[in-house]
């Protein structure tokens, strides 16, 4: 046993020679930290696990501290490689969800909710540069209007959740919990829509909805309620509608690639896979090199006069005549999250990109045994307020029951882009050193040029995360041509490019005939970019002629 002397501020312990193996171990390691623990009992620590700890040595001055929080092991039990489902429900607990006593359903906690809310912000002002005006319709729907159109039902009719009961009484008719809204809000644009001056009508609202998913239920990516938001608009003109499909569908690029640093392909869906009851679906598609499996990151649909046929939503046009309108829907959800997560992790945890991170800097000091402590503390808190003070969202760890260590990985697992540590050299020169969050580079930088210098690193980051993401995932691009060359790359978990003939039937077959317990493949888009198609080149499933190039793959 070893007798460890500390600093004024923290206790002498006692540490079994076991424990200081794995204090001494190298950063690869996957040995958890150990800190100063309590006597023998069960307590939560950052990693959310309980755990039985033993009693701390004496304290240096030979007296007890009272009432401080001691440090617990602190770390993912998992590797991102080894155990991708297990590595992102780790980091998932760590302050970014919590799991309810209801299977599929999720407290999103306030780090989470802060990504949410800058994405809504941003979005929120973009669309009203639009002329999308936000509004809110219930949740409840009744069987009549959503049975209404019979396409559209059946895509969701498994996933509808249904309200039977009020109190212990059977309710005379059950009210279906919306889906989606469509239709919830279209029997009313019926309703405010008469004449060509009433267009174009352009709504949005942010909300909640249910789809009672019943296989494997991930948090963020497939849950039983989510929030997101879905426009809703209806215009005169198909040329109208198709030109807002496209501009929306850049918003999401612009979500996913300028803030989230996920980069995504925008494309067409196949008919088989387009919205149920609509025209075409348009999407941007990012895809989990971990997983080999695309994701569907946020769609923008034309619906075409379907459901302007069905709700009789009519207007009179400028000659007299009657017309039905063309509609569009659009959206995206916190899935957004779940795929931010799943592309920048590792093995210590979340990497938040600085655009999205509520809390973008961290500053952390590192006193010791005779340091001016009360010196390093008030320079921690000089420098978030000038880092403040520029608009750069910063926050001072000046808790006294926790070693700078523990705080060094604590909030490496939360994700922060950016950490500062202020010690007793530091405040001797003047600077702070500077530890990136990406890519764990380090520099001392004088306190006189520390704000320009954070908002130039702040702003490498994000490029940086990007570009990493980016180029993981065009690794995993596989070009093919024929069956055999089909199968071989998903078996790789590539994200496969292969010339298709656009034909329903075959892309049944190709998911009959690649159905496993991992999934069956399918189209995930046609690129609007489309690489050279060659004349004379073949389908890879059917040998037809090939009519465009489309991406395909597993997906969550």
């Amino acid at each position: 046993m070893f007798a460890f002397a500390s600093s004024k501020r923290f206790a002498s312990c006692y540490i079994f020679p076991r424990f200081l193996a794995l204090f001494l171990s190298p950063p690869s390691s996957p040995h958890r930290r150990i800190g100063k623990e309590e006597e023998k009992v069960e307590m939560a620590g950052p990693s959310g696990k309980k755990e039985k700890v033993d009693k701390a040595g004496p304290s240096g001055g030979g007296k007890k501290k009272k009432d401080v929080k001691k440090e617990t092991g602190l770390g993912l039990s998992v590797k991102k490689d080894e155990n991708f489902g297990e590595w992102y429900s780790e980091v998932c607990k760590h302050e970014m969800i919590e799991y309810y006593d209801i299977s599929g359903c999720y407290i999103l906690r306030p780090w989470s909710m802060a990504i949410w809310e800058i994405m809504h912000t941003f979005f929120d002002a973009e669309i009203k540069k639009m002329k999308v005006k936000n509004c809110y319709f219930p949740l409840f729907v009744s069987p009549g209007v959503l049975e209404k159109e019979k396409d559209h039902i059946e895509g969701f009719a498994p996933e509808v959740a249904w309200v039977t009961k009020s109190g212990k009484s059977d309710l005379e008719v059950p009210i279906a919990i919306r889906p989606t809204s469509e239709t919830v809000m279209y029997p009313y644009y019926s309703k405010w829509i008469r004449g060509h001056r009433d267009l174009p009508l352009k709504l949005n609202q942010w909300c909640n909805v249910v789809r009672w998913e019943f296989s494997n239920p991930t948090p963020f990516i497939r849950s039983r309620e989510f929030l997101w938001q879905e426009g809703h608009t209806a215009f005169a003109t198909k040329d109208e509608a198709d030109k807002e499909v496209l501009e929306i569908l850049e918003l999401y690029r612009r979500i996913y690639e300028e803030y989230l640093a996920v980069p995504v392909v925008k494309g067409m869906k196949s008919e088989n896979e387009k919205f149920a009851g609509g025209l075409y679906t348009t999407s941007v598609e990012a895809f989990i090199p971990n997983t080999g499996r695309g994701v569907q990151g946020a769609t923008s649909h034309c619906l075409g006069q379907n459901f302007a046929k069905m709700f009789e939503i009519n207007f009179e046009n400028e000659k007299g005549e009657t017309e039905m309108v063309w509609q569009n829907s659009w959206a995206y959800s916190t899935r957004t999250i779940g795929v931010m997560i799943m592309t920048h992790g590792d093995d210590k945890g979340l990497i938040l990109p600085p655009k999205v991170a509520s809390v973008q800097v961290v500053v952390i000091p590192v006193p010791y045994k005779d340091a001016n402590t009360q010196g390093i503390f008030d320079a921690c808190t000089a420098t978030v307020a000038a880092l403040s003070e520029a608009g750069i969202r910063a926050e001072e760890d000046l808790r006294d029951n926790y070693s700078p260590g523990w705080k060094y990985s604590n909030w490496e697992m939360k994700g922060v882009p950016l950490r500062i540590e202020i010690g007793p050299r530091d405040l001797e020169n003047d600077q702070v050193r500077t530890v990136r969050r990406d890519n764990g580079v380090k520099e001392d930088i004088p306190r006189g040029t520390l704000v320009d210098h954070v908002k130039e690193l702040l702003e490498k980051i994000q490029v940086n995360m990007y570009e990493v993401a980016k180029q993981k995932r065009e690794a995993c691009v596989e070009e093919i041509k024929t069956w055999d060359e089909f199968i071989v790359a998903l078996n790789k978990k590539k994200l496969i490019l292969a010339p298709w003939c656009d034909e329903e039937e075959v892309e049944r077959d190709v998911k009959a005939r690649t159905k496993g317990e991992t999934g069956a493949a399918k189209t995930l888009c046609s690129p609007f970019e489309q690489p050279e198609l060659p004349e004379g080149t073949l389908c890879f499933a059917s040998g037809k002629p090939a009519k465009k190039w489309t991406y395909w793959g597993r997906s969550y």
